[in-house]
């Protein structure tokens, strides 16, 4: 049943907004006002200019849809953002420790996040719609919003200096997901920011990737480098991966704010028992059919197999483990020369590290079995 907004206050309209998206499963809701300047556009102009996105076509070329909310809508007036938490039940850096299993981020350890929250978006969406007859749009980080600058502006967290949201009651593990409306609502209070002088979550970065607080460099970012960056990842980086095989968490799990997160109560965010730290070994002998069944409704399949076994190789030359040259040798056949090359370097690696083989840095007979 539609009722006039004429006929509730401001107030009552967004308590029956944030009541129904607890009810869905929503973990925070704040609002913010969609058509209001904001810097922000200007920052990511600069980081594009610099850059700093690497590979990452899509930035530039949807730049100037990303400079405000409503250069994607001109009739947005509020913004209803939503976070829902993903707090996992482990500290993430403690996977670092063990060389042989692969790291994967907290996000991707279970089903696709976009699924998930898209689809209580549009019951959120649909719900107001018909409730308060407004027009509305949702929006996942698949689409040209910038969610962090906007979730801060409602009040759910700040930007920290590693430039992800921080959350004074969910720590570092929050997704976001908004509703843009043509409601015309009071803003909730800005969060502010609460780092201080803290900078373990720069200091911590593997690749240094922060070139001052509040600036990201992409092209040195293990997330991007595993995730986005198509090709070979530059020498420079490799040992630095460790076992990262699928994004890194360093900077989030480092974050003192994390005292205060709680465990995920969403089953599907949680992560998988096969995903919790599984071998090198298991994972570098996937084939396509293999890898699309592991990676089902999970979000590390849209790299496809080629590039997933690409980093899983980097980190198999990082093990140490020379036991692992039964899984590197076939590949050095592969048909993709992504994961050929990445072989040859963690032959390389194992080979060198091997006491037993010192000899094959000086042996081009012997090296050349393995290049």
């Amino acid at each position: 049943m539609t009722t006039s907004t004429s006929e509730l206050s401001f107030q009552t309209i967004k308590d029956e907004i944030r009541a129904e998206a607890l009810n869905l499963g929503f973990s925070a809701c704040g609002f913010a006002d969609a058509a209001a300047a904001w810097p922000n556009g200007a920052w990511l102009e600069a980081f594009v200019a610099a850059e700093r996105h690497g590979e990452m076509g899509w930035m530039q070329e949807t730049l100037e849809r990303r400079s405000h909310p409503t250069a994607m809508w001109a009739d947005a007036r509020s913004a209803v953002v939503l976070g829902v938490n993903y707090g996992p039940d482990i500290d993430p850096l403690e996977q670092l420790a063990r060389g042989d299993h692969a790291a994967i981020s907290v996000y991707a350890q279970g089903d696709d996040y976009h699924d998930v929250i898209k689809k209580r978006l549009k019951l959120l969406a649909g719900w107001m719609h018909r409730r308060f007859g407004n027009d509305v749009k949702v929006f996942v980080d698949t689409a040209p919003l910038m969610e962090k600058p906007l979730a801060q502006r409602a009040g759910l967290g700040w930007q920290g200096k590693h430039t992800n949201l921080v959350s004074r009651q969910f720590g570092s593990w929050l997704f976001l997901g908004s509703v843009l409306t043509t409601l015309d609502l009071p803003p909730d209070e800005a969060e502010v920011d609460h780092c201080g002088r803290c900078s373990a979550c720069l200091d911590i970065c593997p690749t240094r990737a922060f070139p001052a607080p509040r600036q990201l460099d992409a092209r040195r970012c293990i997330s991007y480098l595993t995730i986005e960056l198509a090709g070979p990842i530059p020498a420079e980086f490799r040992e630095a991966l460790g076992n990262r095989i699928y994004g890194c968490d360093d900077c989030l799990a480092v974050c003192p704010w994390n005292k205060f997160a709680s465990l995920s109560s969403e089953a599907k965010l949680q992560a998988r028992k096969e995903l919790r730290q599984p071998t090198l070994a298991d994972l570098a002998a996937l084939d396509d059919a293999a890898f699309r069944s592991l990676f089902s409704k999970n979000p590390i399949k849209r790299i496809g197999r080629d590039r997933f076994v690409r980093n899983v190789l980097y980190a198999i030359g990082n093990s140490g483990d020379v036991g692992l040259m039964a899984v590197v040798e076939p590949l050095l056949t592969d048909p993709a020369s992504v994961v050929r090359g990445a072989a040859v370097w963690a032959a390389r690696r194992l080979l060198a590290d091997a006491s037993a083989l010192k000899r094959a840095e000086d042996d081009p007979e012997v090296l050349a079995e393995w290049a």
